[in-house]
């Protein structure tokens, strides 16, 4: 790891009072531009890790870095750190609280001294960027789960950050839902921001992830989302399944279906892409009368 790295983690070690140790000596880091997924079994410290991340935690040692410089957990500390890095978490009830969608989304800004002007203008382009302008006056109470969801990364987005980390973002969404907001992100990384996503969802990983960090008992693996969960001994340890799109590569592989170097499909609707078109068929011909 070079001290390159956006944000960084370096002999990061955190305990919660009369608890055990989550992180122990940790160098872990964030590269700018890479979309980044954190896997783990429930209690293997994702959240703690986003946490140290975004300076809700401060590790007992080591040190969390911004582009080299160490971040200093004073007001004037803190408020660098998060102008550069947002987290989100599962729970939007626990993150929204304003009586409006906009008002909301204004917090972080506005608590940043910023001139109304400029609130305005993050207002509107983080509700643009996750498609809910429409419900600028909405009472936040009046949300859907999915619009509450949005306006939550809405408000982080409005701190302009260069890294937002996402706790589970896709959990309780239907289908539907778990597509706009996979294509908001896209939008958002498009556009500059580093996302981090925490998930269980190793197809979603696969799927969405340049790289993926497993979290395992002995030690955070991280590497290139392919080849990564394509590691069954260090799936097992995190206490995770093999993904669907790397089984469907390795048995088409195996049927000399698909070239050794080439990707394999991450969804069922690119398998059904490699398949073709489906073959018309004649209609049956009833016997009866």
């Amino acid at each position: 790891m070079t001290e390159a790295a956006l944000v960084a983690l370096r002999g990061a070690s955190f305990a919660y009072e009369d608890g055990p140790t989550v992180v122990d000596g940790l160098d872990f880091e964030v590269r700018e531009g890479r979309a980044l997924a954190l896997l783990g079994r429930n209690g293997s410290g994702k959240t703690t890790l986003m946490r140290l991340l975004s300076g809700g935690l401060k590790p007992r040692t080591g040190r969390l870095a911004v582009e080299g410089r160490q971040v200093t957990y004073d007001r004037a500390g803190l408020t660098r750190l998060r102008t550069t890095v947002q987290l989100v978490v599962q729970d939007p009830d626990d993150q929204l609280f304003a009586a409006s969608v906009a008002q909301d989304v204004s917090f972080g800004p506005l608590n940043l001294g910023l001139p109304d002007d400029e609130v305005r203008a993050r207002v509107d382009e983080a509700l643009a960027a996750l498609d809910i302008t429409a419900l600028a006056d909405r009472p936040t109470h009046l949300l859907s789960y999915g619009q509450r969801k949005r306006t939550a990364i809405a408000g982080a987005v409005a701190m302009r950050p260069r890294v937002l980390i996402l706790d589970e973002p896709t959990a309780g969404l239907d289908p539907d839902g778990q597509e706009l907001l996979l294509g908001t992100l896209d939008g958002l990384r498009a556009s500059g921001t580093t996302v981090v996503m925490a998930t269980h969802d190793v197809d979603l990983a696969l799927r969405w992830a340049d790289d993926v960090a497993l979290l395992t008992p002995s030690a955070v693996r991280t590497g290139p989302a392919a080849a990564t969960l394509a590691r069954t001994e260090l799936l097992r340890q995190a206490g995770l399944r093999l993904p669907w799109g790397i089984a469907a590569a390795q048995l088409l592989r195996f049927q000399g279906l698909l070239p050794g170097g080439a990707s394999g499909p991450r969804t069922a609707e690119e398998l059904a892409a490699m398949a073709g078109p489906p073959t018309p068929t004649a209609p049956s011909v009833s016997s009866d009368g």
